[in-house]
This record gives C-alpha cells, sequence and structure tokens, in this order.
C-alpha cells in the first residue's frame, strides 16, 4: 500500500508530467481554452497510458530492444485509435472541440517516456498504477490550467457564469500568449513549493544532526 500510495504522489505531485517534467506541452498549451476540454484530454491521454502501460508490461520480454520504439508506438497508436472511435461516438461535441489532438496522442511525449523508462522494466500491476497517477497529474496539470484561463478569459467555468456580470474578461488568456504565461507562473508556483518543503526537510535534517552531535558530546565529557 505504501508503495502505490508512493507512486501516486510522484504520478500528481513530486514527479508530475507536465509541471515538473515538463513533458506534454502541445496539448497542454493548445487544448486548456476551458477547463471541458481539458478534462476530455486529460482523461483520454489517461485511458491510453493505463492500456499501454499494461499491453507494454506484458510484452517486455518478447519485444526486441532494437524494434522496441516502433513497438511502443503501434501499441499506443491502437489504443489512441480505440479511444478516438469511443469518443467520436458518445463524446461528438468533444471529440470536435480537441480534434487533431487526440490522434496526436500516439507521439505524446509522456507516453512514450512511461513505457521505455517504467513498463517495460516492471510487472503489470505496478505499470497499470503508474499509467494511472501518471495521467491524473497529467488531467490535474491541464485541469488547473483550464481553470484559469476560462475563469479569467470569459469568467466563467463549464460553460456556466461564475464572475459578476461587471468584470470584463481578459481575452488575452484564451489566446496562445495567455497559455504559455499562465503555465509559467503554474511552474514556478510549484517550484516554488517544492523547494519550499526541500528547504523545510534539509533543515530539519541539520538540526537533528547538530543535536545528536551535541548529545554524542555530553555523553563523551560525562565519560
Amino acid at each position: 500500500m505504501n508503495k502505490i500510495l508512493k507512486q501516486f504522489k510522484e504520478g500528481l505531485l513530486d514527479n508530475n508530467p507536465t509541471l515538473v517534467q515538463l513533458l506534454g506541452m502541445c496539448p497542454t498549451l493548445a487544448t486548456t481554452t476551458s477547463v471541458k476540454n481539458a478534462f476530455g484530454m486529460g482523461l483520454a491521454t489517461t485511458a491510453v497510458l493505463i492500456c499501454s502501460n499494461l499491453f507494454i508490461s506484458l510484452l517486455r520480454k518478447f519485444i526486441p530492444k532494437q524494434v522496441r520504439i516502433a513497438a511502443y508506438i503501434v501499441v499506443i497508436s491502437g489504443f489512441v485509435t480505440a479511444v478516438e472511435l469511443l469518443m467520436r461516438a458518445y463524446f461528438y461535441d468533444l471529440y470536435k472541440s480537441l480534434g487533431l489532438f487526440i490522434p496526436l496522442i500516439v507521439v505524446n511525449c509522456i507516453i512514450l517516456a512511461r513505457a521505455e523508462a517504467f513498463a517495460s522494466k516492471n510487472k503489470p500491476l505496478p505499470s497499470v498504477i503508474d499509467g494511472l497517477s501518471m495521467g491524473l497529474g497529467f488531467t490535474l496539470a491541464l485541469a488547473l490550467l483550464g481553470a484559469i484561463r476560462e475563469l479569467l478569459g470569459s469568467g466563467k467555468l463549464f460553460g456556466y457564469q461564475i464572475l459578476p456580470d461587471a468584470y470584463e474578461p481578459i481575452t488575452f488568456f484564451i489566446l496562445p500568449a495567455g497559455a504559455f504565461l499562465t503555465l509559467g507562473f503554474l511552474i514556478a508556483l510549484v517550484q516554488k513549493i517544492r523547494n519550499s518543503v526541500e528547504d523545510k526537510k534539509r533543515l530539519q535534517e541539520i538540526q537533528e544532526n547538530r543535536a545528536a552531535a551535541e548529545h554524542e558530546k555530553k555523553e563523551e565529557e560525562m565519560v
């Protein structure tokens, strides 16, 4: 259980694919004009991540090293096609809104990175959990970015008016430049929080080492 929780913490916070590793920037910037689009892209990518990680883990001993990247792309493209057909059948409005970025999940570097770094070296269950945690981390990053851009750019969330009518929407935030600026601030905020946590841990270690050294010194003086 501790190992599973650690994997989820890695994907959501410590090693978030978007806000920490800076992977998958193309769909992050292009599909976050609204929370709905952000969730749609995030969940579609999560589904592909889970399925491709599972399948690649099951076949890891049978895929030759010389053609592993090509094999990974074939596996990923199969699941992307399945997700695209399902979205086209049951979520057509979202499918039209995301457009070309759904088939481009095939070359999303997050999926290829997890296939190469984790799924190809681990058993199926840990690989599925890794895909789920990284997918949820990606979805969380997209949702945060989409919420900020939609709220400031239109005063709405999920199409519902949130800010008062007196608020004048800042259309800059729903433009590409707004995506870059918002993402930059989010990454800076995450790095600031991570650095603060690391500084606290480092300070605590220094204090513990100092206390241990003083305790040893006192013991030596007593002897």
